[in-house]
C-alpha cells in the first residue's frame, strides 16, 4: 500500500535568542508548512505562527485541501498580518516567508513566497523545486552574480516577496506528478545557509527519514546555526522498516 511518512522539527539555532520559525505537519490531510518570520522585522515569531495557523484552520475546515484553498489561506494571512502591523506595531512590518507542500492522489504541489525552500530527492538526485524570491537570486538569474557567491553576498538576506509585507501577495505554485520513493524537503533558509545542496543530499540518503532529519539539524548546529532552522521531510511510498512515534504514516488514498 502506498504511504506517506513525514517528520518535522524546528530549532532556534545557536545565535538567535528567539525562534521566529514555525512549522505545520498535517499528514492526515497531506499538507506541510514551513514559515520563517523575517529577521530584523518586528514580531517575526507572531508572523510565522499566524501564517501556519491560517493554513491549519483552512485545512481543518475543508474535506479536500487544494491549491486554491491554500493560496486563499496565505492571502488571508497576508491581510491579517497587515492589519496586525497597523494596529499593534505602529505600521512596522511583521512578515514571514512560507513554503507549503500539498500531496494529493496523483500530484504534489509546492506553494511559496520568499526564500524558504522546497526540494525533491528523486532517483538520488536532489533538485530545488522552488525559486528564491530574493535579491541575490535575481542577480544570479540576470548573470550579475555566480550561484556559488550568492549565500555569502551582502544582500543575501534581502527578500523580494513575503507574506505580510504588502497589501497583496503573489503565491508561486509548482506542481508535478509524484512517484513512489520521492522525498520532499521543506526548510527555512537557516538550513541551506549552513549546508550545501550536496551535503543535504548526502544526509537525505538515510533510509529512515527521522534519522535523516536529525542528521540535518545536527550538522546545521555543528556548522554554527547562525539562524533559526526548520525542516520537514515527507517521503512517498516509504519502504523503511522502522518509523518512530513522532512520524506519521498514512495511506495516500485517505487524503482524497
Amino acid at each position: 500500500m502506498r504511504q506517506v511518512v513525514s517528520h518535522a522539527q524546528t530549532h532556534k539555532g545557536l545565535v538567535r535568542k528567539l525562534n521566529e520559525d514555525a512549522c505545520l505537519d498535517l499528514a492526515d490531510s497531506g499538507v506541510w508548512v514551513v514559515a520563517d518570520g523575517m529577521g530584523g522585522h518586528a514580531a517575526g515569531d507572531v508572523a510565522s505562527q499566524l501564517v501556519v495557523d491560517a493554513v491549519r484552520v483552512a485545512v481543518q475546515r475543508s474535506n479536500q485541501p487544494s491549491v486554491q484553498l491554500l493560496t486563499e489561506a496565505l492571502q488571508q494571512a497576508n491581510s491579517e498580518l497587515c492589519r496586525y502591523s497597523e494596529q499593534h506595531l505602529q505600521g512596522n512590518t511583521a512578515g514571514s516567508t512560507v513554503v507549503v507542500l500539498l500531496i494529493d492522489k496523483f500530484y504534489y504541489h509546492l506553494l511559496w513566497a520568499g526564500d524558504s525552500r522546497g526540494y525533491l530527492l528523486r532517483n538520488n538526485q536532489l533538485r530545488q523545486i522552488t525559486r528564491d524570491h530574493s535579491q541575490v537570486n535575481e542577480m544570479v538569474e540576470q548573470g550579475l552574480l555566480h550561484q556559488n557567491e550568492a549565500e555569502q553576498h551582502e544582500l543575501a538576506n534581502v527578500i523580494t516577496r513575503a507574506v505580510g509585507v504588502d497589501t497583496a501577495v503573489t503565491i508561486d505554485v509548482v506542481s508535478g506528478a509524484w512517484q513512489p520513493g520521492d522525498l520532499f524537503l521543506l526548510c527555512s533558509d537557516g538550513l541551506n545557509k549552513e549546508l550545501t545542496d550536496q551535503e543535504i543530499c548526502q544526509y537525505l540518503a538515510h533510509n529512515n527519514i527521522a534519522e535523516a532529519s536529525r542528521a540535518l539539524l545536527h550538522s546545521t548546529l555543528v556548522a554554527g546555526a547562525r539562524d533559526n532552522v526548520t525542516c520537514i521531510l515527507v517521503k512517498v511510498d516509504n519502504q523503511a522498516g522502522y518509523v518512530n512515534e513522532k512520524d506519521k504514516t498514512i495511506p495516500v488514498y485517505a487524503r482524497l
